[in-house]
C-alpha cells in the first residue's frame, strides 16, 4: 500500500483551490493536492485519473459540492469526500451529512483550519484504504475458495496420482502467489520421497531427479514427523540439507499428505505466510490427500477386477486344461509301449484349440530332436533336425533336462536366439513355448515341448498342471518299460570297474587281506541288507560303529576259509542311481582296493546315462563289458512269485537263500536271520513258511498247467 495520498480540492473561488492544496502539502508530505475550479472540471479530472479524496466547496455553479457528491457516488460509493464550505448553518451541515458526505469543516481564517483538515483528509483515506482492502481481501478469500472448490473437482476427477499432484501444485501457485510449489511423493519400495510434480514457473529451477531420503532435509523431517512445519526465515535453520524449493525461497511452508508425500510451498519473503495463506494451504493439503486416498482405492479396485478378471480366465483355461489331460491319462494307462504313450499325449494337445502343435525329443538322441509331433508337419522337424546344435529348441531342451524344471520362452519373435523361427512362428501361428521335462523320479526320458499363441501366454497354474503331465508321461513309461521287462527273457548285463575310495566295499578292502564276495542284497527301501563274504582270518568286529553308513554288522556263519556277514547300510546315494534305473545287484567283488560290480539292466535302459550317473557319485568307474543274457524260465517263476509274495515274506525267503538256510549243515539258524531282519524269532519262521507254501503251491500249479 502506498503512503501518498492524492487529493482534489474543487472551488470555483479563484486562486483558492490552488491556496488550500499549497496548505495542505505544506501540512503533511504525503498529500499531493489537484486543483480544480468547478464540478465539470472535477468530473473532468476523475474520468482520467484516480484520487483518494476530494475536498470540495458547497456552493459553486453549475453543479454544487452535494451535487458533485452524487456524481461521485454513482462510480465510488465509499471515496472519502469532505465539504470544506464558508457557509456554517446547521441546515448545510444536515443536509451534507444526510447526503453522505465523509467529514464536514467550515472555511475559517487562519492555518489551523488546515491543520485540521489535513487530519480529516488522512484520517479517511486511511480508514477507505483499509475498508478497500478488506473489501478485496474478501473478494479474494472467496474467489479463492471457489477455486479451491473448483480444484476440488478436479482432484476427484482426476484419473492418476500425477494429475492429482500435479492439480495440487497448480492451485497453490495460483491462489497463494508464491514463488514455488512442489509436492514429493513416498515411494515404498526404495524408501525415497521422489519428485512429482511443480509449479510451472519453477520446473526448470527444480531438478525433477531429486529424491529425499531416510533422514534427509526438512522435507523428510516433515513427512516422517506427519505435522506441518512453517519456516518463517530458512537462513536461520541450522543443520538442514536445503530443497529445490529452499534455493528459491527465503520462507516456507511444507504440509504432510498423509503417507502419499508432502505438499511444499516457498515465498521470496521473511515471514512471506499470513494465517489465511496458511490454512487455504492446509485446505488444499486436506482435499489433495482425500483424492491421492480415492484414486489409490480406485487403483487397488482396478487391480483386483483386473486381476480377478485374470483369475477368472485361468480357472477356465485350467479347467479345459485339466479335462484335457484326464483324456490325455485315459490314453496313457491303454498305452503298451513308449512310442505310443507319447503319440497320444501329443496328437490329444495339438488336437486342442489352446495348442498349436506338441512333441516331444528323447534324451537318447544327440542332439535332442523331434521323436514324435502332431499338429505340424515334417517340413517343421527337419528344420529342426538340419539345424542340428545350432536349433534354438536344443538349448532349450537341454536347459531342462540339466535344470530338470519347466523352461519358458515367452516370445520366439523377440527372445534372443530364436530369429531363426520366426517364419515358422508367424506361419502356425505360436509365441509362446513351454518345455516340461518327461521324468519319473531321478529318470529323465526326455522334453514335451508344447506351442502357444500370444506372448506370455501360459500362466503359473498351467505350468504347474503341464509339469504334473510330464512327471505322468514318464511314470507311465516306466511302467511300460518294467512290464516289457518283466516279458521278455533277454537281459542286459553291465560290468563295472571302481576304484574310487569312497565306496564302501573298497573301503573294506583296505583292511582285509584277500577277497571280499557280495553273496546277495535285500533292498528294503530306506537301505538294504547286504550278506557279505570275507576270508575268516579277516577282522571287522567294531566296524560298524566306524562307519556312519553301517547301521549293524553280524556274523552269519563262519567257515574254515570264509566268514558270512550280514550287514545293514543306509540309503545311499549310489543306491538311489540303482534304484531309479531299476538296476539289480547279480555279484560284486573286490580285492585290493578294487571293485568288479554286475548289474543286470532292464532292456530300453541308456547304459550310457546309467555309467555317467555312477560316475557322478564315483567317479573312478569304468564300464569293462556289456553283454545280452537271456534268463531260464524260472525268471517267470520269479515274476510271479514276487506278485504272490508279501514283502516280509520275499525277504524271509531272500535271506534264508543267501544265508546258507537251506544247505546242510545249515549255515544259519532262523534266529540270526530274525535278528538280521531286526524280527522276533516266531514271526520270521511264519513269514519263512508261508513263503515256502506259497512257493511249492506255485512250482506244483505251473507244472499241472
Amino acid at each position: 500500500m502506498t503512503n501518498q495520498i492524492t487529493v482534489l480540492v474543487v472551488d470555483n473561488e479563484p486562486g483558492f483551490p490552488e491556496l488550500a492544496g499549497e496548505m495542505l502539502e505544506r501540512e503533511r508530505d504525503e498529500i499531493v493536492a489537484v486543483p480544480a475550479r468547478s464540478g465539470t472540471e472535477a468530473l473532468e479530472i476523475l474520468a482520467q485519473r484516480s484520487v483518494d479524496c476530494i475536498v470540495s466547496d458547497y456552493e459553486m455553479p453549475e453543479l454544487t459540492g452535494l451535487e458533485l457528491l452524487e456524481r461521485v457516488r454513482e462510480d465510488d460509493p465509499d471515496l472519502p469526500f469532505i465539504l470544506f464550505t464558508g457557509r456554517g448553518s446547521e441546515e448545510v451541515a444536515s443536509e451534507a451529512i444526510a447526503a453522505g458526505v465523509t467529514q464536514y469543516l467550515q472555511k475559517e481564517s487562519g492555518e489551523e483550519q488546515y491543520t485540521l483538515l489535513a487530519n480529516q483528509i488522512t484520517n479517511a483515506v486511511r480508514q477507505y484504504r483499509t475498508e478497500t482492502e478488506l473489501r478485496e481481501n474478501e473478494r479474494r478469500y472467496e474467489r479463492t475458495l471457489a477455486t479451491l472448490h473448483e480444484t476440488t473437482r478436479d482432484l476427484m476427477r482426476a484419473g492418476t496420482k500425477a494429475e492429482i499432484y500435479q492439480s495440487a501444485v497448480d492451485t497453490a501457485g495460483e491462489i497463494l502467489d508464491v514463488v514455488v510449489a512442489a509436492a514429493y511423493t513416498f515411494e515404498s519400495t526404495d524408501g525415497v520421497l521422489e519428485h512429482a510434480a511443480s509449479t510451472s514457473d519453477a520446473r526448470e529451477l527444480v531438478d525433477p531427479e531429486r529424491t529425499f531420503e531416510r533422514g534427509e532435509g526438512l522435507v523428510w523431517d516433515v513427512f516422517s514427523d506427519g505435522e506441518s512445519a512453517y519456516y518463517e526465515d530458512l537462513t536461520r535453520e541450522d543443520g538442514i540439507t536445503t530443497t529445490e524449493t529452499e534455493t528459491l525461497s527465503r520462507s516456507e511452508l511444507i504440509v504432510p499428505l498423509g503417507s502419499h508425500g508432502v505438499l511444499v510451498a516457498g515465498a521470496t519473503d521473511v515471514d512471506g505466510f499470513d494465517e489465511t495463506m496458511t490454512e487455504l494451504l492446509h485446505i488444499l493439503a486436506a482435499n489433495t490427500e482425500a483424492a491421492l486416498d480415492r484414486a489409490e482405492r480406485e487403483q487397488l479396485l482396478r487391480e483386483h477386477d483386473r486381476t480377478l478378471t485374470r483369475q477368472n480366465e485361468e480357472l477356465t483355461r485350467l479347467n479345459h486344461i485339466n479335462g484335457i489331460v484326464r483324456e490325455i491319462n485315459h490314453g496313457v494307462a491303454q498305452a503298451s509301449t513308449r512310442t505310443e504313450i507319447e503319440t497320444t499325449v501329443c496328437d490329444r494337445l495339438a488336437d486342442t484349440e489352446r495348442y498349436r502343435l506338441a512333441w516331444i525329443a528323447s534324451n537318447d538322441d544327440q542332439p535332442p530332436e523331434p521323436a514324435v509331433w502332431a499338429g505340424v508337419d515334417a517340413t517343421y522337424v527337419d528344420r529342426i533336425r538340419a539345424d542340428g546344435q545350432c536349433a534354438p529348441e536344443t538349448a532349450l531342451i537341454r536347459e531342462t533336462l540339466d535344470t530338470n524344471r519347466v523352461q519358458l520362452v515367452r516370445d520366439v519373435l523377440e527372445a534372443d536366439g530364436w530369429d531363426r523361427r520366426r517364419k515358422e512362428a508367424l506361419t502356425y501361428g505360436y509365441q509362446t513355448i513351454l518345455a516340461v521335462p518327461i521324468t519319473d523320479g531321478d529318470r529323465q526320458y526326455g522334453v514335451l515341448l508344447v506351442h502357444v499363441e500370444g506372448v506370455d501366454a501360459i500362466g503359473d497354474g498351467e505350468r504347474e498342471v503341464l509339469a504334473e503331465l510330464g512327471e505322468t508321461i514318464g511314470h507311465a513309461i516306466r511302467s511300460v518299460e518294467r512290464t516289457r521287462a518283466m516279458l521278455t527273457d533277454s537281459r542286459l548285463e553291465l560290468e563295472l570297474e571302481c576304484g574310487d575310495s569312497g565306496l564302501l566295499l573298497n573301503r573294506l578292502s583296505k583292511r582285509i587281506d584277500g577277497q571280499i564276495t557280495l553273496e546277495g542284497v535285500i533292498d528294503r527301501g530306506s537301505g538294504i541288507v547286504a550278506f557279505v563274504s570275507v576270508p575268516s582270518t579277516a577282522e571287522l568286529d567294531g566296524l560298524e560303529s566306524e562307519r556312519a553308513s553301517i547301521e549293524t554288522l553280524s556274523v552269519v556263519s563262519e567257515g574254515d576259509d570264509e566268514t558270512l556277514y550280514e550287514t545293514t547300510i543306509t540309503t545311499t546315494p549310489f543306491l538311489e542311481v540303482l534304484r531309479s534305473f531299476d538296476v539289480q545287484w547279480r555279484a560284486a567283488r573286490v580285492e585290493n582296493g578294487t571293485a568288479t560290480l554286475v548289474f543286470e539292466v532292464p532292456q530300453g535302459i541308456d547304459t550310457r546315462s546309467l555309467v555317467e550317473s555312477i560316475r557322478d557319485v564315483y567317479p573312478e568307474t569304468e564300464l569293462v563289458a556289456k553283454r545280452e543274457t537271456t534268463t531260464r524260465s524260472a525268471r517267470q517263476l520269479d515274476t510271479h512269485l514276487e506278485e504272490r509274495l508279501t514283502d516280509k515274506q520275499f525277504e524271509a525267503l531272500q535271506a534264508a537263500h543267501y544265508s546258507g538256510f537251506f544247505e546242510w549243515p545249515r549255515e544259519s539258524t532262523g534266529e540270526d536271520l530274525a535278528a538280521a531282519l531286526d524280527v522276533s524269532p516266531p514271526t520270521y519262521h511264519y513269514h519263512l513258511r508261508a513263503a515256502e507254501r506259497k512257493l511249492v503251491r506255485l512250482a506244483f500249479e505251473r507244472d499241472s498247467n
